[in-house]
């Protein structure tokens, strides 16, 4: 980062007092760089400003008949010298002389840099000649030149900054008219140009032969590296107009004869206090905000003649406040540079030339004091997990240039997140050794910026460790700011415990009573409140799921994609499509921009002693991050005496929180169950409630206390229930005896009207010739028992099988008389049936008028296709009769009502198998 210059050194020349072998090849020998000091010796102190700088170049020869004695071998066309890492320089140093004044050899002496020894036109003929501070063209950071009296050829050299690391001064001349032969050059610049001690050696406008003084600031003109590292190497290229190429590296050395290579020392000598400061754009707490840091170094000893310049800063590390994190709302419409693009970007590359205007996060401005210009640059998104910081999830380049000076920096910063708590921290390695005043890096504001303010008021640290190239312990700085409101302009959170009062919607998008219609549930969360980090949901009574023709996505299927990328699950699902039962959408982020990623929600099987689950499934592919596959698997229990579903919090997956150390800000969670002919509602047009629990996550910000529920409803009600019918039909049967005193086995044969509402109660009244035999209520079930499943076998007095249009298979299993804990004489008549889920029907046995009387109260409002309950007879049998029931046709008395409120009495005939002898009288099928 220097302006027109940094550093250079300047040579050119082209000839040779020293001949080469003859018949050489094109090339360049006796190349040699050294720094000295004002005595001659070798100028070694790190940061130090060298007294002087000579570049020796001399080039290859060969034999001449034409002229008669050695000429170099082929013109040289183009030369380019890399200077040796962190070697910088200052053109502020001296006043540029215009292009005019160089063009008529008037450049005043105040200009002069240096002189050249240039030896041309023939062996031996030598000339020295002032360098010249030149204003530079476009695309140059410095530009050297001295003019060859002899031929009044003008030559100029130019310096740039290279685009690639270690970004060392490139110094260049090209294009070279090769108007006389040019055997080699010594090109000696001067460390400090205004110093009295190059008086004698200045030219120009002003100035005599003897040379004179100048009135001008005294400021350093050359820097050695503040980085104690070496050797180093100083790279020559050359081309001649033939073509023919040439290139080799040398090594700084000390005075030894031979040299030996040897680097800059004294690092321990240099200072190195950097500091930083940081600041958001918004002082709200949980908050979308932006982010200005800035690195700011006072180096006098840069500008000092006889001082030292500070260590510049090999790497940062900058670590954000705890509850400050990355914002996924930023995801959205956000493009990537990457490495190809960023490759592409160059000191004159238009906007969108390399990296895409879309992966623009940010801002840069850097000063430097060897420039009167700020240099500007740009903070991108680069590709995740393929890009030169690391391959890093989070990976950001800066990107600094100006095409007027030449000017290209690509700077790699590594961002690491806390992957428990998000904290995030940048690190910037092997940044460039050019020194700067300033560095700002500003994260853009607004909606969609790249953070997000810490969650509490108060005040916020933030850390940065700066590493020397001088070597030494690192120094760390520390800026802080404050956080002085709540969230959405409300005040700031009392107490330790932030606030948790999140909203809930549920219900069917249709409502008409017995239709089929999508069923959604939706939580959201205000910013600033605690995450949610679980749930329980209850259905209100009649809204069950027609679970015949999906199916169930295996448990394996559900491991693997918790193992997948998000790009994997969203190309190739792992649950059948046949699974699927509906699709969950997820708002992430703060602010008003939230980021939505969409899922899907599969039927599963048994999870956690739950008979059934529901598994969302949602690819993290957010913009172009991809995080994996978040599986959140649901335990779905139903509950069997009323069929109401629920999702149960407690044995559910929790919803996750933080993904790759990215916080997720979960703000709305939309789940959606719309599978056709799926989501059935209820039959009954009561008023219920959508009941749903939610836990924050309590003192733990990041969702793992778990310790705050909150219960939550939402009306439910369906609507058009008078328009259904209801004209259910019952058959009774006898089997077995039918004389006095005979116990047969009776089987009952429910069969309601499709499309009718759903069977609510049944009231079935025995005719007087059926009486309870009590004597056979032998073995009973307890109430522990039935809960646990263990009724014995002796206590099951028939069976009872029920089929209906939501299942694939019926349900059926034992009748058993059961203990009812002790609010009536006679047990519960209870009938245990199993499938893929369980459902208890309970019968209350009683005495009405002398007969037998079975209530079948708050049946569950969900269809059925028919259902037969067989009692057994003979020695297990529960009816006795007190007459011959083929001597008089029976009837019993049943009484239904319906779900939507309607009733239905019917007089079935308890139907008996008679012999010839004693048709007369006897009853018959029907009722």
């Amino acid at each position: 980062m220097i302006r027109r210059a940094t550093l250079f050194l300047l040579l050119v020349a082209l000839s040779g007092l020293f001949a080469a072998p003859a018949n050489a090849a094109f090339g360049l020998h006796d190349l040699d760089v050294v720094f000295e000091n004002e005595n001659g010796s070798m100028a070694y102190q790190a940061g130090s400003h060298p007294y002087a700088m000579k570049t020796t170049v001399a080039f290859n020869t060969r034999p001449s008949s034409e002229f008669g004695f050695e000429v170099p071998d082929e013109d040289p066309r183009d030369i380019a010298i890399g200077q040796i890492p962190g070697f910088i320089g200052d053109p502020s140093a001296v006043p540029p002389c215009t292009s005019a004044e160089f063009a008529v050899k008037q450049c005043p002496a105040s200009s002069q840099v240096g002189v050249v020894d240039i030896g041309f036109q023939e062996p031996g003929f030598r000339e020295v000649r002032a360098v010249y501070s030149l204003a530079p063209p476009p695309g140059a950071a410095l530009t050297l030149g001295w003019n060859v009296s002899a031929v009044d050829v003008p030559i100029t050299v130019d310096a740039r900054v290279s685009e690639s690391q270690p970004h060392n001064v490139v110094v260049s001349l090209s294009s070279i008219l090769n108007v006389v032969p040019v055997y080699d050059s010594v090109v000696t610049l001067w460390g400090v140009p205004a110093a009295s001690a190059h008086d004698s050696q200045r030219r120009g406008l002003g100035c005599g032969n003897s040379g004179c003084s100048v009135n001008i600031a005294v400021k350093p003109f050359l820097t050695l590296p503040r980085a104690c590292e070496g050797p180093l190497p100083t790279s020559f290229f050359a081309r001649s107009w033939e073509g023919s190429t040439f290139e080799e590296t040398i090594l700084t050395h000390d005075e030894a004869v031979p040299p030996n290579p040897t680097g800059t020392i004294g690092c321990g000598n240099l200072n190195f206090a950097p500091s930083i400061a940081a600041k958001p754009s918004s002082k709200a707490a949980s908050s979308p905000t932006g982010l200005d840091v800035s690195l700011t170094v006072d180096d006098e000893g840069l500008s000092s003649p006889d001082g030292q310049a500070q260590s510049d800063v090999k790497e940062a590390v900058v670590t954000l406040p705890e509850g400050m994190t990355a914002n996924p709302s930023v995801a959205e419409g956000l493009a990537v540079c990457s490495e190809p693009q960023l490759a592409r970007e160059t000191a004159a590359s238009k906007p969108g030339e390399g990296c895409p205007e879309q992966s623009k996060i940010g801002s840069v401005r850097v000063k430097t004091p060897l420039l009167d210009e700020t240099l500007d640059g740009a903070l991108y998104q680069a590709t995740p997990y393929a890009n030169l910081a690391n391959d890093a999830l989070i990976g950001l380049y800066v990107v600094i240039k100006n095409a007027d000076l030449g000017i290209l920096v690509r700077q790699p910063i590594e961002v690491k997140a806390d992957p428990q708590t998000g904290q995030l921290q940048g690190i910037a390695r092997d940044i460039p050794q050019l020194p700067f005043s300033s560095f700002e890096l500003d994260f853009r504001e607004g909606a969609r910026s790249p953070l997000i303010s810490p969650e509490r008021c108060g005040t916020h640290k933030v850390t940065a460790l700066l590493t020397p190239w001088a070597g030494g312990a690192p120094v760390t700085s520390t800026s802080t700011f404050e956080i002085v409101a709540g969230p959405e302009g409300r005040p700031c959170p009392q107490g330790g415990t932030p606030p948790f009062e999140p909203g809930f919607q549920a219900g069917t998008v249709n409502n008409d009573a017995g239709s089929y219609s999508p069923f959604l549930m939706r939580w959201t969360r205000r910013d600033g409140d605690q995450d949610i980090t679980r749930f329980s949901a209850k259905l209100p009574p009649g809204v069950v799921a027609k679970l015949a023709g999906a199916t169930q996505c295996p448990q394996a299927a559900i491991a693997a994609a918790r193992s997948k990328s998000g790009l994997a699950e969203k190309t190739s699902p792992s649950c059948p499509l046949s699974s699927q039962i509906g699709s969950v959408i997820a708002g992430s982020g703060v602010g008003s921009e939230l980021l939505y990623v969409p899922g899907k929600v599969y039927l599963a099987g048994p999870y956690k002693g739950a008979p059934l689950s529901a598994v969302g499934i949602v690819p993290a592919v957010a913009g172009p991050f991809d995080v994996g596959t978040v599986v959140t698997q649901l335990a779905l229990r139903i509950d069997p005496r009323s069929a109401e579903v629920s999702v149960d919090g407690s044995s559910s997956d929790p919803i996750p929180h933080i993904l790759a150390g990215i916080p997720l800000k979960v703000r709305d969670i939309r789940a959606n169950v719309d599978r056709p002919n799926f989501t059935l509602n209820p039959t009954s047009c009561n008023p219920f409630q959508v009941g749903a629990t939610l836990w924050g996550s309590g003192n733990d910000l990041f969702g793992s206390g778990d310790d705050n529920p909150v219960a939550l409803s939402e009306r439910f009600q369906a609507a058009n229930c008078a328009s259904l019918g209801f004209a259910p039909k019952l058959t009774l049967k006898l089997k077995g005896g039918t004389r006095r005193g005979d116990f047969p086995a009776l089987t009952g044969t429910y069969v309601p009207r499709p499309g009718d509402a759903n069977l609510q109660g049944l009231v079935l009244r025995f005719p007087n010739s059926a009486f309870l035999e009590q004597a056979h209520i032998g073995t009973i079930c307890t109430r522990p028992q039935f809960a646990a499943k263990a009724c014995p076998a002796a206590a099951a007095y028939g069976t009872a099988k029920a089929w209906t249009p939501i299942l694939e298979q019926p349900l059926e299993g034992p009748v058993y008389l059961r203990a009812n804990g002790g609010e009536r004489q006679l047990p519960d008549l209870v009938a245990d049936l199993r499938g893929l889920v369980d459902v208890e029907a309970v019968a209350y046995i009683d005495s009405r008028g002398g007969g037998i009387r079975a209530t079948f109260a708050g049946v569950p409002d969900a269809p059925l296709s028919k259902v037969v309950v067989s009692m057994r007879g003979g020695r297990k049998g529960l009816i006795v009769n007190s007459v011959n029931l083929c001597a008089k046709r029976q009837k019993a008395n049943a009484s239904f009502s319906g779900h939507n409120g309607r009733r239905a009495t019917l007089r079935p005939v308890l139907q008996a198998k008679c012999s010839k002898k004693g048709r007369k009288g006897q009853a018959r099928a029907g009722g």
